[in-house]
């Protein structure tokens, strides 16, 4: 620790923890919460996991869309891990405590992680713009090379922003309070407990945050709304359900995601806001990661026949 000024010109002592008070107020329940989570993170790895072998294993999963959803699925096995061992950690052992910098890193992986996020399901809307809108000319537009740009831009368009961010909140100071009232380290709970004026890095953060999320928003809205637009002009139902049918689950995703985000950081405050937020954040920050292999899987039949014949060849591996 040492001694700072803050913008009042009163010293105050620099703290060099946080306590994580997450869902320490069910004191009967930490073992039960424990074992719920505890499951959920094992699902969510082993359905990203499997989702990532079976899209790099099956040849024929070998498309733009498939490629996109291995990118996906990778990503939110990162995402999970960033949040739910350090969770399950504090409701095992009751030790709640983690460092400030621990606290940084945590915000800056999830900060990183949520726009790219946004931008993968922004290409995924765009592949699926071009499959249903511009069939024609999709092999030609969507090739390999493409694919590969539009992945990377992905990951790479989501780090500036947050490294900005980060990089200008290592400046503030904070000497108490030390309680974060959330799971983790999300950025308006740890900014609340910074001493001194933060208008400026808050300004900072939704300009920069605002940048790295409205623009795939706004692409994933308009992909749909051309998609939907042809779809209704296809003359057969059954044309028009084969049509949907190759966006559904893409759809679906993006509804979870896009909802529960907005749930969280743009619906207005009330004052139960701190548990309501809590549970708005489980959705997008641990339940979304597990539901969207699921969704996946069970809504498309190229997943599941992939998924089918590696059981199958497993089974037979093992009678050998």
């Amino acid at each position: 620790m040492k001694p700072t000024a803050n913008t009042t010109g009163v010293n105050c002592t620099d703290i060099s923890e946080f306590i994580m008070l997450g869902f320490g107020s069910f004191h009967d329940l930490q073992f039960l919460l424990f074992l719920v989570f505890l499951a959920i993170y094992i699902i969510t790895i082993a359905g990203n996991l499997t989702i990532c072998f079976l899209v790099v294993s099956s040849s024929h999963l070998h498309t733009p869309m498939y490629f996109f959803l291995g990118n996906l699925s990778c990503m939110e096995t990162f995402y999970s891990s960033v949040i739910l061992p350090r969770m399950l950690t504090s409701l095992l052992t009751g030790d709640r405590a983690i460092s400030v910098k621990g606290c940084v890193v945590q915000l800056y992986l999830f900060g990183f992680l949520v726009c790219t996020e946004c931008y993968l399901l922004a290409v995924m809307s765009y592949d699926r713009y071009l499959a249903v809108c511009q069939p024609l000319h999709y092999g030609a537009l969507m090739n390999d090379k493409f694919c590969l740009k539009l992945a990377a831009g992905s990951w790479l368009c989501a780090l500036l922003p947050i490294s900005i961010i980060v990089i200008v909140m290592s400046s503030l100071h904070f000497c108490g309070p030390a309680d974060i009232d959330h799971f983790f380290c999300d950025f308006p709970a740890f900014i609340k407990l910074a001493s001194g004026d933060t208008q400026l890095v808050q300004l900072l953060a939704f300009v920069l945050s605002a940048i790295d999320t409205l623009p795939p928003f706004v692409l994933t809205l308009t992909s749909y709304f051309h998609i939907i637009a042809t779809i209704l002009r296809i003359p057969s139902t059954t044309g028009r359900k084969k049509a949907f049918s190759t966006c559904s689950s893409h759809l679906t995703v993006v509804t979870i995601f896009y909802g529960t985000l907005m749930a969280v950081y743009v619906l207005p405050k009330s004052e139960t806001w701190s548990d309501m937020n809590k549970i708005s954040s489980l959705f997008y920050t641990v339940l979304t990661p597990m539901v969207n292999p699921l969704i996946y899987s069970l809504r498309n039949k190229e997943v599941k026949e992939s998924l089918r014949r590696w059981i199958n060849n497993l089974l037979a591996f093992q009678k050998l």
